[in-house]
Formats: C-alpha cells, structure tokens, sequence
C-alpha cells in the first residue's frame, strides 16, 4: 500500500459501524417511502442498492492491495446491481406485492408500521452484516493476483451467471399465459426447485476462497456470508415462504415437483 493509501485507509471496524449507520439512514427514508407505495420489496431493492454503494465505498477507504479492493468492490456491485434490477422488475414496478410480504402485512396486523421499520433496520444491519466477507477480502496486502483470487473469481462467474440464468429461465416461464397456476421445470429448474437460491448462496462462497489467499488470518470472518445467507434461505425467509406459497397456488403438481426434484442443490430428478 502506498503512503496515500496509508494516509486514506481505515481501520476496518469504523468502516464497519459507519456502513451500518448509514444503512440505517437509507432504511428509513425506503421505510416512508413504502408507506407510500404499500410493497415491502422495496426493502429488498435497498438492500441490493446498500451493499453496492456500502462496498463501492470500503474499495476507497479500506486498508489492503488496491487492484485487489477494486475487484471485489466490482465483483459485490455487478452482483448487487443485477439482483436490485431483477427484484425492481419482477417484484416492484406495477407489480403486486409479493405474497410473502402480503402475509407478512396481515400478521402484523395493527402494529404494522413499526413492525415494518424494525424490518427494514434489520434490512440495514443485513447489509453490514454481508458487507464483512468482501471487507476482509479487501484487506489482503499482497499484490494480486494469487491462485485463491483466480479460483474464487471464477467461482463468482458461475454463481452469479447459474442465478441470473435461473431467474431468467423462471420469468421467461411465468411470461407465458398457458403457464398460470403451472410448475416451471423449464432449464435450471428441471434440476432443483429453487436453483436461484442455491447460485446465490454459492456467491458467498466466492468470497471465503479468495480470503485464503491473504496473510492475515482472518479468513474466517468469510464464512459468515454463506452460513448466514444458507440458514436464511433453507430455514427463513427463503424456501419455506416460497414453498407454502406455492403449495397452495400450484397444489397437486407443485407436490409431484417436491417428491422429485432436490429443493436446493442441482441434481437429476428422482422417478416417481
């Protein structure tokens, strides 16, 4: 690192408190702006849009190798990007809210408001949270590009490319009026029932391979990416949600799906 770099870097933890603290700000001007729209997906787009900037921010201020933080920092935005734009298009712009989100909205009943605030601070502490993988990656000192970089880079080129191709296959399917109230075994989805969700936490993984290659020690800290996004995606907010949805608005067929096919991990369907 460069006497400039010395000069401008940050100790990692600051960095850390203040993403959060601004995340939270972004949070609640999205929190008065769903109250407005009535569409919780808005905290979804956020999201996406805090980790892009949050990251884009650490690859000027943090401590490490500069070529290195810049990658990273490009790596977690075109992510970021592509996920915002799908859920904006898919999710948001003229779209009814998603039935996830809409039992949310009767459970909580009166108490609505307030639930949904503390729902987008947790949105903004998420992106803290998941801002920490690529933080630590960036702290690496050594000059690029090592064996663990190529291999974890790679490994984001096919986790982010298998969710967009996924998600492209899904709405491509759903575009169609004859596939109403139908289950989508088109591509990806012949192979697993939530492939977008195992791409996405596959990403994760990326950054845990790259922070092999630093001198630090601190590789660890990575793993809290894929952990916490596989519990919330194979216990939360992720495959039960969606499936008790779907059972109820594909039924008898959506059934056979899950007696077949894997529900996370891509593999050839079992026979009935």
């Amino acid at each position: 690192m460069s006497g400039s770099d010395r000069m401008t870097a940050r100790d990692p933890l600051s960095l850390l408190l203040s993403a959060w603290a601004a995340s939270a700000v972004l949070m609640v001007a999205l929190w008065l702006l769903e109250r407005r729209v009535r569409n919780l997906s808005i905290a979804d787009v956020g999201w996406c849009c805090g980790l892009a900037l949050v990251v884009l921010w650490y690859a000027s201020t943090a401590p490490g190798e500069q070529a290195r933080r810049v990658l990273v920092a490009l790596m977690v935005f075109l992510y970021a990007a592509r996920l915002g734009m799908h859920v904006l298009l898919d999710r948001l712009l003229g779209k009814r809210e998603d039935g996830r989100y809409r039992s949310l909205r009767l459970h909580w009943g009166e108490q609505g408001a307030t639930r949904r605030f503390w729902y987008f601070q947790l949105q903004a502490a998420a992106i803290a949270w998941f801002s920490l993988p690529p933080l630590v990656v960036m702290q690496n000192p050594h000059p690029p590009f090592h064996f663990w970089d190529l291999i974890g880079f790679l490994l984001w080129g096919i986790a982010v490319t298998g969710e967009a191709v996924a998600d492209g296959q899904l709405a491509a399917f759903r575009n169609k009026p004859w596939n109403k109230d139908r289950v989508c075994r088109d591509g990806l989805w012949y192979y697993s029932r939530h492939p977008n969700y195992f791409f996405e936490w596959l990403h994760w993984w990326s950054y845990v391979v790259m922070a092999l290659a630093s001198p630090l020690g601190n590789w660890g800290l990575t793993l809290l990416g894929p952990i916490t996004m596989g519990w919330a995606l194979l216990k939360v907010t992720g495959i039960p949600w969606t499936e008790t949805q779907t059972m109820t608005s594909r039924g008898e067929e959506y059934a056979t799906y899950r007696r077949t096919t894997n529900a996370f991990i891509p593999w050839f369907p079992r026979r009935q």
